[in-house]
């Protein structure tokens, strides 16, 4: 970073410090205000760069060596949907309304019109940069070896998850903003996923969403735990009208947690029926704790988490710990905040501290490669879903809210 890149963050951290109420004397009073400080100042600072005022996404992912797009044309120049609706989450978390704005409208102008025609369907990733076509296009690349345009199956498709995370960012600026449209936006999303993923069989609930090409997508018939606890919040939080899809979701959660006795099974199987024991999530046994009004029992869900995910510093993201997942410790650490426990809390944002990478970002992990047990798509032959130690978007949104005690479930701050 050259001298007015490090003057930018100069003033942008001191723009912070006074937006979030963090004094400048108080900065260093404890591992939560030091990492709120600088992912705070990491993010705005990433909006700032892209010039003008207009729609931006970020990047999701960093080289692992120095600030930029990574040498993998899948990844290089990538925004994932879901770590953008984080960015806007933390953004707001961090008093940073303008540079939230920026994301939320480029996320506003996609649910509005799909290139397919959709209203209301979601990519799930899209390409970083100021977005300035209508409609806004999902990520692709040139091949220089093949001379084509080359898209994913993966981001090209939508994950019911990813639609309700970028509900809730929308929900967030129409709690900042006062601005109707975008809670209308929320809406739109909301009633793409009861309409495409409701599915009454077995447990019920919303199932994983569509995946492939323009014209050969398919249904994703497995249901997520992850996914439907997004979906409760997103509806919940819609309000009355959504009672009964919230009810759905809620459901599906009640039906899991009695299956796995103490603990959330991933999800089931394909068949949307077979509860899956195949793997363990993380964020299946966290998030639920964080919804509104979640019972105390499933507090114990964190005791699990504790046994089968725990690693040396943190948690990893399945069962076979073979690694620091950074995005699910900062997860880790708002939930033991969440449950009175802050003394585990600031350990964990002791070890995130480690994890800043050189462009202010956090690594996805602390090892080089981290398995996750799942695949990415029908398509894949092996568990193929795999996390990298790269500065991520994602990961930095997650360790802002946790150290800022935000809980971008219900958008407000830990009682």
């Amino acid at each position: 970073m050259g001298l007015a890149g490090r003057l930018l963050g100069m003033a942008v951290g001191a723009a912070l410090l006074a937006s979030t109420g963090v004094a400048a004397g108080a900065a260093q009073a404890g591992p939560a205000e030091d990492l709120a400080t600088k992912g705070c100042t990491a993010l705005a600072a990433r909006v700032d760069e892209i010039a003008g005022r207009g729609p931006v996404f970020l990047r999701s992912y960093d080289s692992p060596f120095a600030p930029g797009p990574t040498s993998e044309p899948a990844l290089s120049n990538a925004a994932f949907t879901y770590d953008n609706a984080l960015a806007i989450m933390a953004l707001s978390a961090c008093g940073r309304k303008a540079q939230a704005l920026r994301i939320g409208e480029a996320l506003l102008d996609a649910v509005t019109l799909d290139r397919a025609g959709y209203k209301g369907r979601l990519r799930n990733t899209y390409r970083a940069g100021a977005q300035k076509q209508r409609p806004i296009p999902p990520m692709g690349w040139w091949d220089v070896t093949e001379n084509r345009w080359l898209e994913d199956p993966y981001q090209v498709g939508t994950a019911t998850g990813n639609v309700a995370w970028a509900g809730l960012a929308l929900l967030t600026l129409a709690d900042q903003t006062g601005e109707k449209r975008f809670r209308e936006g929320a809406a739109t999303l909301a009633r793409w996923v009861v309409d495409n993923t409701r599915d009454p069989r077995g447990p019920g609930g919303f199932n994983g969403g569509v995946q492939g090409f323009d014209g050969q997508a398919r249904p994703l018939t497995w249901k997520s735990t992850e996914h439907n606890t997004d979906l409760v919040a997103l509806f919940e939080r819609l309000g009355p009208d959504w009672s009964g899809p919230a009810g759905e979701a809620r459901r599906f959660l009640d039906a899991l947690w009695t299956a796995g006795g103490g603990h959330f099974p991933i999800g089931t199987a394909p068949d949307g029926v077979t509860v899956s024991t195949a793997t363990s999530g993380l964020d299946a046994q966290l998030w639920p704790i964080l919804l509104r009004g979640a019972p105390e029992e499933w507090r114990a869900a964190l005791a699990y988490a504790e046994r089968a995910h725990g690693v040396e510093g943190g948690f990893d993201f399945n069962d076979d710990r073979d690694g620091l997942w950074v995005e699910g410790t900062a997860q880790a650490a708002l939930v033991y905040r969440a449950v009175g426990r802050p003394a585990e809390a600031d350990r964990l944002f002791a070890e995130l501290l480690k994890e800043i990478s050189p462009g202010g970002l956090l690594f996805a992990t602390r090892p080089a490669t981290l398995t996750t047990g799942l695949a990415i798509g029908p398509e894949s032959r092996t568990d193929d879903f795999l996390y990298f130690r790269r500065p991520h978007l994602g990961a930095t949104g997650w360790a802002v809210l946790a150290a800022l005690g935000w809980n971008p479930f219900t958008g407000r701050t830990l009682p």
